[in-house]
């Protein structure tokens, strides 16, 4: 058993901050480094330099499942695209807490977010080796679309009505 499932506790969701963001990102890189993704903390995952002013100011929220030792295990974040979208970004959950539902949980805590301010539709990218969270969308109803443009990372679109 390896020291990420040795704890037994249940872990909490919270709003991230910016002293959360090594944090983060070394989760995010990890796991975009298992599924063979590049890590670009210089465009793309810039956004985790300053999680406040990349989603918070704006009008969104981040969120962090973290672990009653600080440990955080997984991340989600909504970014307002306009007043009507909000993306889903950088939705990611360390292996060895992966298939325990806590996937489902943030993502029912981002939708219900989102509704909460008064988002009317979510988008997302992702890449076709993230499996398991495609799987997840489907499960929330999320469906394919063509965007008018994908980050050169990601080579698919979900959206859904909320």
């Amino acid at each position: 058993m390896s020291d990420d499932t040795k704890q037994t506790a249940w872990p909490h969701l919270r709003p991230a901050a910016n002293a959360d963001a090594a944090q983060i990102r070394e989760m995010v890189f990890d796991v975009l480094i298992e599924y063979g993704l590049q890590p670009d903390p210089e465009c793309i995952d810039a956004d985790l330099n300053d999680i406040e002013q990349s989603y918070i100011h704006p009008g969104g929220t981040f969120l962090v499942l973290e672990m009653p030792d600080g440990r955080i295990i997984g991340a989600c974040g909504l970014y307002p695209v306009d007043e009507h979208t909000c993306e889903l970004r950088k939705m990611y959950l360390r292996r060895n807490w992966r298939g325990k539902g806590h996937g489902r949980r943030m993502m029912e805590h981002a939708l219900t977010e989102a509704r909460q301010r008064r988002f009317t539709r979510m988008t997302l990218e992702t890449a076709s080796v993230l499996t398991e969270a495609i799987e997840l969308y489907r499960r929330f109803g999320f469906e394919r679309y063509e965007p008018a443009h994908l980050c050169r990372r990601c080579d698919q679109a979900y959206q859904r009505r909320l």
